[in-house]
């Protein structure tokens, strides 16, 4: 498609989307560089079924009770601020948010913490959990009250017990879980789209998303197939973490950003990436 014949960079290209809570921001930006987008939502984000333990995790914050907080994701502080509001204590949690250390895996917790007019003070070089563990080696720890605000349903008990051999007291909590977005049938027709190559690109904004895809694959008998399909388009993924979970299921992605693991980057490499076998096929041709 073009504008005022002007040919945009994804133009004629198919670009699925298993992303969920910023899907239609992430489909605007490639559909801005003419790109045709397939939604197909992998996982939706829910508030934890009881509330009790982020309830009492913040009343410990607000009390004093932490002297470390290490943010791993940046809906999770979301999700916090929520249950603060219905308690009525969000300017008491963000007021206790100034005092203590902040330790950010990444951008999204640290764009959620601007959001609330404050810092991160120690954001993590490599946005994953082995990352925030680097850090972490660099700090006294000793006598420490951490929180960790964990996410979904995987208590990373690494970080914990990373936390915990350096003497610290940890406070987990989990504001929020995964669930299942779209439905089986429109998964598995993703899944044959991408084996009949009327796909150009797969990207993957989280890990729960090549989870879900893979666990649909294999609830249909469909492993084999995914495997194959993917194998024959470019596999994006946003940052390390999701391109960790492709890796484990046998996929390497083809485009992952070195730096700046957010939506503008990821569709930035799509294109460059999209363009330079665009380019190397004209000189093919020519």
């Amino acid at each position: 498609m073009t504008t005022l014949g002007v040919e945009k960079p994804l133009d004629g290209r198919v670009v699925a989307l298993p992303e969920t809570r910023e899907l239609d921001r992430l489909a605007e930006l490639l559909e801005g560089e003419g790109a045709r987008v397939w939604r197909c939502p992998m996982v939706a984000i829910l508030d934890a079924p009881d509330p009790a333990p982020a309830e009492a995790w913040l009343r410990v914050l607000v009390n004093g009770g932490m002297d470390d907080i290490i943010l791993l994701t940046g809906e999770g502080l979301r999700r916090l601020m929520t249950t603060a509001r219905r308690q009525g204590i969000a300017a008491d949690v963000v007021a206790a948010l100034g005092r203590v250390r902040k330790i950010t895996r990444g951008p999204k917790p640290a764009r959620a913490l601007k959001e609330l007019g404050l810092p991160t003070d120690l954001p993590a070089a490599v946005p994953t959990s082995a990352g925030v563990m680097d850090e972490l080696r660099k700090l006294d720890l000793r006598g420490r009250r951490v929180g960790v605000q964990l996410y979904g349903e995987d208590p990373n008990r690494a970080l914990c017990a990373f936390v915990e051999d350096a003497g610290a007291i940890v406070f987990p909590v989990a504001p929020y879980v995964y669930a299942a977005a779209s439905d089986g049938t429109k998964v598995v027709e993703l899944i044959a789209e991408l084996g009949a190559a009327r796909v150009d690109v797969i990207a993957f904004t989280s890990a729960a998303q090549v989870d879900r895809l893979f666990d649909v694959a294999r609830q249909h008998q469909l492993e084999a197939p995914l495997l194959k399909g993917l194998s024959h388009v470019r596999v994006a993924a946003i940052g390390p973490i999701a391109a960790d979970a492709l890796r484990r299921r046998g996929v390497e992605p083809t485009i992952v950003p070195q730096k700046a693991h957010v939506m503008k980057r990821l569709v930035a490499e799509i294109v460059a990436a999209v363009s330079a076998s665009h380019e190397g096929a004209s000189l093919r041709d020519a």
